[in-house]
């Protein structure tokens, strides 16, 4: 096989993984459920749908083939720019079966432009297929937002998967690993689906620190509320302090307390928050005041990454923890083939160079650091992808989560939020410096 015929079945691959995954969010629910607004945080299912398809048309169909638009009286409907989330059920927009029938159209036009395309040299956004990566990668990361839709929803479950196998649990392993002091390679100039914040490469210098060797689990967070963590505002930055008080937050969302357990609700199931897995659905705030609660803090962005990439008897950055290679089902859970993190420990074979553990899926982790550019970054192939959120106020999460799909998500992927948002599938691991006690 050429290196055209890998790219272009690379690019068909995960197209088509995307778009299967996207009918399954779409069709668990009927056209009531569609077209609801499950949460003023969320749009409804429809929306993303049809906005899916429609920077499919824009980018594939219009900027790569150079096409006449389809639908050019929808393009400000699905604008995520031009209209907030809680808004957007106000707005006219198409009925599920014509969304279907949209998403079918542009997807049997892309498909051909895919195979008429040629994907090395040429300009930027086709050399390596770059564009159909890139819209891949968007429709998984909407397929996400949907998926957290899904657990916002009220009402029976709509979705089902098997749990994770089961590990081998943290019995033997290190509290933390240190992570030797010096340069390393950060991002990448080699990646050719890289979004435009994860580049260029360039080289940081990191002091030598200690982090966890596996996220804090719910079991760990447990003992952060009985010690009674929501009620002492020692631990808590003071807009987190603020926002825990004017909200009654005591608990990560979807918890509750009931005949002396904490049970949780997840896809429309009620069932015991198990103590062995990553604690999840918590806000930077949250994450920040554990942290102080254990004397401890959150590892910086460089800081994860270092720990994620750095091969110490290479001095090479990896594309992922356990190297080069794509992950599979050994290495990570990912992709939503379970809907709930692993239990710590899980996935040996995931593990960095340095011993650290689940650094790539079940759960995104938050980092102490806000979302800024790389030194020499520029916007590409348009500026509200990154470059509008850059600053103080997002905050840097890594690894991605169970609901995150292998082409969404790699050892220089980078995810923001606001520090306030917990119903994203976040928890967080700790860090020290290596001189702290």
């Amino acid at each position: 096989m050429t290196d055209p015929e890998r790219l272009r079945r690379r690019a068909l691959d995960a197209l088509t993984t995307a778009r299967a995954r996207t009918a399954l969010l779409t069709s668990c629910v009927d056209d009531a459920e569609l077209t609801a607004q499950h949460s003023p945080l969320m749009s409804p299912l429809v929306w993303d749908l049809a906005h899916i398809s429609n920077q499919e048309e824009q980018w594939l169909w219009r900027a790569v083939a150079g096409r006449e638009a389809l639908r050019p009286e929808i393009d400000s409907i699905y604008d995520a720019f031009e209209h907030p989330r809680a808004a957007r059920p106000a707005l006219p927009l198409l009925a599920p079966a014509e969304t279907r029938a949209y998403a079918s159209d542009v997807r049997g036009r892309v498909l051909d432009v895919l195979e008429r395309t040629p994907l090395e040299g040429g300009p930027a956004l086709v050399d390596a297929a770059f564009a159909f990566g890139m819209v891949a990668q968007h429709e998984q990361q909407h397929d996400e937002t949907m998926l957290i839709t899904h657990q916002l929803r009220r009402g029976p479950a709509a979705l089902d998967a098997p749990a994770p196998p089961p590990g081998p649990g943290t019995a033997g392993l290190p509290a933390e690993v240190l992570v030797p002091g010096g340069p390393f390679t950060m991002g990448t100039s080699a990646e050719p689906w890289a979004l435009d914040n994860e580049r260029p490469a360039h080289t940081r210098v990191v002091p030598a620190f200690f982090i966890d060797t596996v996220p804090v689990t719910n079991g760990a967070y447990m003992a952060f509320i009985a010690d009674g963590g929501y009620g002492d505002e020692r631990w808590w930055a003071p807009e987190g302090w603020a926002q825990i008080r004017a909200h009654g937050i005591g608990a990560p969302l979807f918890w509750r307390r009931e005949g002396g357990q904490w049970l949780r609700r997840r896809f429309g199931v009620v069932e015991p928050v198990p103590e062995d897995e990553p604690v999840l659905h918590v806000s930077w705030y949250e994450a920040d005041a554990y942290a102080r609660w254990a004397g401890r803090r959150l590892p910086t962005e460089e800081e994860w990454e270092k720990a994620a990439r750095h091969d110490p008897v290479s001095g090479r950055s990896l594309r992922h923890p356990w190297g080069d290679d794509d992950p599979t089902p050994e290495h990570a859970n990912l992709g939503q083939r379970h809907l709930r993190p692993a239990p710590t420990g899980s996935y040996p074979a995931g593990r960095s160079p340095l011993g650290v553990r689940q650094l790539i899926g079940d759960v995104w982790e938050w980092t102490s650091s806000d979302f800024l550019p790389y030194p020499g970054f520029v916007a590409f192939p348009y500026r509200e992808y990154s470059e509008v959120f850059f600053g103080p106020g997002h905050k840097v999460l890594r690894g991605g989560s169970f609901a995150v799909d292998p082409v969404a998500c790699r050892g220089t992927f980078r995810n923001w939020d606001l520090p306030v948002r917990r119903q994203i599938f976040s928890g967080f691991r700790t860090a020290r410096d290596a001189g702290a006690a």
